[in-house]
């Protein structure tokens, strides 16, 4: 009896570090840059549909020439400390955003760094935001 709840002790513990292991993983990918180009681009259009909830706010904005956008901020602190809250902008308002699209050119996504509404700058990566 001993024996048998080692092993299952052994193979619960082995299961749950695979599980953490593929969790973590998971996040690392979602929240991280790989996923998109160096270069930064700006992106002009209207604002579509604006959420607010984790793991962070979206922005879909359609633009004249190119369809609607999903546009990626911060995490909702991260957002909130650029001084972009609720109710600073509303859907069919005009936005600029600087960021970082998708290495996929198929997929019409983009990590902002920095927004601009109604002449209102919000930097919500401002270490990474390049000039030139």
């Amino acid at each position: 009896m001993v024996q048998s709840l080692s092993r299952r002790a052994a193979l619960g513990a082995a299961l749950g570090s695979v599980l953490g292991l593929l969790l973590v993983t998971g996040a690392y990918a979602h929240h991280g840059w790989s996923w998109a180009e160096a270069d930064q681009v700006e992106l002009s259009g209207t604002i579509r549909e604006i959420s607010m909830a984790p793991p962070h706010p979206t922005l879909r904005v359609e633009t004249k020439n190119d369809g609607i956008w999903l546009v990626e901020l911060g995490n909702p602190r991260l957002t909130e400390r650029s001084g972009f809250v609720e109710g600073v902008a509303k859907v069919g308002d005009q936005i600029v955003a600087l960021g970082n699209r998708s290495l996929d050119h198929n997929e019409k996504r983009m990590k902002a760094v920095r927004i601009t509404v109604a002449g209102k700058v919000y930097d919500i990566y401002p270490d990474r935001i390049q000039t030139n």
